[in-house]
Formats: structure tokens, C-alpha cells, sequence
């Protein structure tokens, strides 16, 4: 592990090198293979984890059984900070859906960092305060949408987080499970598979595969957003 490897985080964007090496001698490299469960809900929080490779889900389970997809994060993200701050148990479940590497970095040395590197602090704030954004922009979405306005939403939320955007055409590569994208919208496997071919014969969007391509960006976030 380098401090190029830290670099891809915003996290730790605006460091000098030193403070990078100083980062960089309290994280430890940890792989998880496909489904694995990295964290648990309710268990205690010890562990920052950054993403190096691989994409997980953020999720909880309902009191009906079912599976809620909070978030999907991939390289870059980060996860497991509330419970490394405040020294509460987890509140929510993380499972990898690729095989994924990780950065780790325990509690003591975390919350060192911040008292010594208060950028570090900074750009954590900025990073929390982006993620109430875009949780309150999904509850009005579960809350107020149809099933179309809900799958268009978790699409969106894919297309901003992982989607490579070039025209006003944005491809998102390895789109989520039908499954998985039901629970990102609070709906069924069957919702998912009618709404996306009605997105597509409104020339919304292409599915090619696990691939989504959003063919008119500007008009998609217009009429879902």
C-alpha cells in the first residue's frame, strides 16, 4: 500500500506526503470475497474501512424480513464512520457485492488522526453532510414517488456515484441485481424488470447486460430528480 493509494480518497484530499505517511502507518489491507459480510448491525464499531477495489451495500433489515439497500458505495467510499466517532454499535448491515479490498483503520488511531490532522476532519464533515443530502433526496423519493419515480431514483443514485458521464450519456458499468436494485427502491424483482422496459421504450435508457446506459442525462434528472 502507498500513500497513491490514499490519494483516491477525498477523505485525505489536501494532505501533504507527510501527513499521508502518517496515515498510511495505521492502515491494514483486509480482502472479502463476493457476499461476504464485512459488518454487522448492532455489533460493536472498532473499524474505519475504506474501499481500495470492489463495491458494497449499506443495508438494514425491515421488520417484515425484507432487505432495505441504504446506499451502494465502491471505490474511493468509506464506511463504518458514525460507529468509530461516537463508540456506538453499527447501524446497518455492510456486505460486499464484488470481491473487495479494504483499507482499515482502528478507532484509537482514527480519532488520533483527526485531533492531529483536522483537514482530515474537514473533509469527513463535507463527506457526511453530502450523504444527509442525498438521504433526505431518498426519503422524499420513497415517500412521495411512484414505482417509476423510485427506480428512477435508485438509477440516479447509481449514476451519480458510479456512473462515467461523457455527452450527456452516463454508462453505469455492473448495475446491481434486479433484487438488489427492488430493495434500493423500496419495491419488487417484477416492479424493476416493468419500470426498466418502460424507461427504455420511453428512450430513457439502454440495458445492455449488467450495463445501464442513461441516453438523455439532463432529461432524465429533470423529469425523476
Amino acid at each position: 500500500m502507498t500513500i497513491e493509494d490514499l490519494m483516491d480518497f477525498d477523505l485525505f484530499i489536501d494532505l501533504s506526503d507527510e501527513q499521508l505517511n502518517a496515515v498510511l502507518k495505521v492502515c491494514h489491507r483486509q480482502t472479502f470475497k463476493r457476499d461476504n459480510m464485512i459488518v454487522i448491525e448492532e455489533e460493536a464499531g472498532t473499524n474505519l474501512y475504506l474501499i481500495l477495489e470492489g463495491k458494497v451495500k449499506i443495508s438494514r433489515i425491515s421488520d417484515d424480513g425484507r432487505e432495505v439497500i441504504l446506499s451502494i458505495l465502491t471505490e474511493g467510499d468509506f464506511f463504518g464512520e458514525m460507529s468509530v466517532i461516537d463508540g456506538s454499535t453499527r447501524s446497518a448491515n455492510v456486505t460486499s457485492i464484488d470481491n473487495s479490498e479494504l483499507i482499515v483503520i482502528k478507532r484509537e488511531d482514527f480519532m488520533s488522526l483527526l485531533h492531529q490532522h483536522p483537514q482530515i476532519a474537514i473533509n469527513l464533515l463535507e463527506e457526511l453532510v453530502a450523504r444527509l443530502r442525498r438521504s433526505d433526496q431518498q426519503i422524499k423519493a420513497l415517500s412521495l414517488q411512484d414505482a417509476v419515480g423510485k427506480v428512477a431514483s435508485a438509477i440516479l443514485r447509481l449514476a451519480e456515484n458510479e456512473g462515467i458521464i461523457k455527452n450527456n450519456e452516463v454508462i453505469i458499468n455492473k448495475v446491481p441485481s434486479q433484487q438488489d436494485l427492488a430493495n434500493m427502491a423500496g419495491t419488487s424483482r417484477e416492479t424493476i424488470s416493468r419500470v426498466l422496459k418502460s424507461l427504455s421504450n420511453d428512450n430513457y435508457l439502454t440495458k445492455d447486460g449488467s450495463k445501464i446506459i442513461i441516453t438523455a442525462y439532463d432529461r432524465f434528472k429533470m423529469d425523476f430528480s
